[in-house]
């Protein structure tokens, strides 16, 4: 048995025995979508972090950044700041004023049956699209490690659907949570070891280091051996949309992050807003940490390994995973392939309770049933079957799509929608007093519909021709996700919602009367 499958089905085995001991405790719905609100601020921290690396960064960065140099650092820089608006925005206020998804931020004070409806139906959006990624990176890494076994790539993101849900379904948010956590820890360990041994290879020289960055051969599209600067920008953004492009995916990654749903979610698991912010703090550090280091990984990967090797043994999504086995043999790949792994298994689990949680408390408890007639058993029960419907939708697309596709592009697309759609609303929902349910409604309507027609007659869509010209729709689909959510609330006015914004705003940045509402 390779060394590559016997790391997979060691963390397998942790894991499902995480979940086991998660069950056990996963009792009611608190526990089951918010870990009874048991968290601590370096766990959530840890949590936060482990969530959001996720195979988009370890895999799909670092592809990116070895294909396209400079522009490929660009996503990780965009990656890295956008916590701050997560820190600044909404870490605090929506710990204090929900309950376990975004919508309970909305509902508080408008009328809750459309807003949850959409808030439900934004979410699924955003997690279906973050999850295809995951598992179209999932598929493809496992296929190459085991293919002397005999897996498939179709076969690798069944089995990898099959775990998450086995994750969410069984052990709800707290293994989740756990999961999360160890990931974190080891993709934080991979990433620091394998950084330091790029600098070995260049004999601790940074001076060595960026001399070969500047001095990047390949064959171009032409087979012509090419010696390009990796320094420079415009491998990938180049005119005449290239500086756009840039401005409008750095929009949908700052601005993605305060409204990503699976973040979210992750600040009602700890017991107050003083809790909420120390997680944040400590998710900032690891994160800019990693994503610091992402610099070595992909820059190490065009240097050491090569575009034209990567290119021809498993495409851009390969290049950490080759990158360590061309640096340190066999059992190093078999490390990092298993932590690429991990990585995956700990997002989509992240991705699917956060679905299926916004499904069962939004849309089946407040929408169908009118918040009065289930009980906890019966919201958990609904969720955990929308978390097979979820797997199993991502799973077929993520087939439909096959191994090549990039995984840092899928989730740059996710960040637009959350940036269009869910972020206007969250902020004007807590900041302007006159804003109504009808803004709501519109913003999240207009963002969500926005991006979803501007990304398919994108260039990602269409390859040949395509209607609008830039890969990321950030820079039109946000201000109109605002300018939809405004004008629908200047169409209309709802005494009763701005009758609630200061008692709102007195709760969201003091938590006075948070611990009542969401005790139960």
């Amino acid at each position: 048995m390779s060394a590559a499958l016997l790391m997979f089905l060691f963390f397998i085995a942790i894991t499902l025995g995480i979940t086991y001991w998660a069950a056990k405790r996963s009792t009611g719905s608190s526990a089951y979508f918010a870990a009874g609100r048991s968290i601590t601020g370096w766990q959530n921290g840890l949590a936060v972090a482990g969530d959001y690396m996720s195979a988009a960064s370890f895999l799909g960065i670092a592809g990116l950044i070895a294909f396209s140099g400079y522009d490929g650092f660009m996503y990780s820089v965009g990656w890295l700041v956008a916590y701050l608006t997560v820190l600044l925005v909404v870490a605090e206020p929506l710990r204090n004023a929900g309950k376990y998804t975004m919508a309970d931020v909305l509902a508080y004070r408008l009328s809750p049956r459309p807003v949850r409806a959409m808030g439900a139906l934004s979410t699924l959006t955003v997690s279906t699209f973050y999850m295809i990624a995951q598992m179209v990176g999932a598929g493809a890494l496992v296929s190459l490690l085991l293919k002397d076994s005999g897996i498939s790539f179709h076969t690798a993101v069944i089995g990898v659907g099959v775990l998450m849900i086995v994750y969410v379904v069984f052990g709800g948010m707290l293994a989740t949570t756990w999961v999360q956590i160890i990931k974190a820890v080891l993709l934080m360990s991979g990433t620091i070891l394998l950084s330091i041994l790029v600098l070995k290879h260049f004999d601790f020289s940074f001076g060595n280091f960026f001399n070969a960055v500047a001095n990047v051969q390949y064959h171009d599209a032409k087979g012509q051996l090419v010696t390009q600067n990796f320094l420079t920008p415009g491998l990938r953004y180049n005119p005449p949309f290239g500086a756009l492009d840039l401005i409008s995916l750095g929009m949908a990654l700052i601005f993605g992050t305060a409204g990503l749903p699976h973040i979210l979610i992750r600040f009602y698991t700890v017991p107050d807003a003083k809790t909420a912010r120390i997680s944040v703090v400590w998710a900032m550090a690891i994160i800019g940490t990693f994503y610091i280091l992402t610099t070595f990984l992909g820059f190490g990967a065009a240097t050491i390994v090569g575009r034209d090797f990567i290119a021809q043994n498993g495409g851009t999504n390969m290049s950490a995973p080759l990158l360590a086995k061309i640096i340190a043999g066999d059992v190093f790949f078999a490390f990092i392939s298993a932590i690429a792994f991990a990585t995956i298994l700990a997002v989509v689990a992240g991705l699917t309770i956060s679905a299926s949680s916004s499904f069962a408390h939004d849309f089946w408890t407040n929408v169908l049933k009118h918040g009065k007639e289930t009980t906890p058993r019966e919201e958990v029960r609904v969720a955990q079957i929308t978390a097979f419907v979820v797997g199993g939708i991502s799973m077929a697309i993520a087939i439909a799509l096959g191994p090549t596709a990039n995984v840092a592009f899928l989730v740059a697309l996710a960040f637009a929608v959350a940036a269009s759609a869910n972020l206007p609303v969250i902020v004007l929902s807590l900041f302007w007093k006159r804003f109504n349910t009808k803004g709501a409604v519109t913003g999240l309507t207009t963002g969500l519909l926005a991006s979803l027609i501007l990304i398919s007659i994108s260039p990602s869509v269409m390859k040949t021709n395509p209607i609008f010209p830039l890969e990321n729709p950030g820079i039109i689909s946000i201000p109109l996700g605002f300018l939809g959510a405004i004008i629908g609330t200047l169409l209309s006015r709802e005494p009763e919602a701005e009758a609630k914004y200061d008692e709102l705003n007195v709760r969201a940045n003091t938590g006075i009367g948070a611990e009542k509402a969401t005790s139960h």
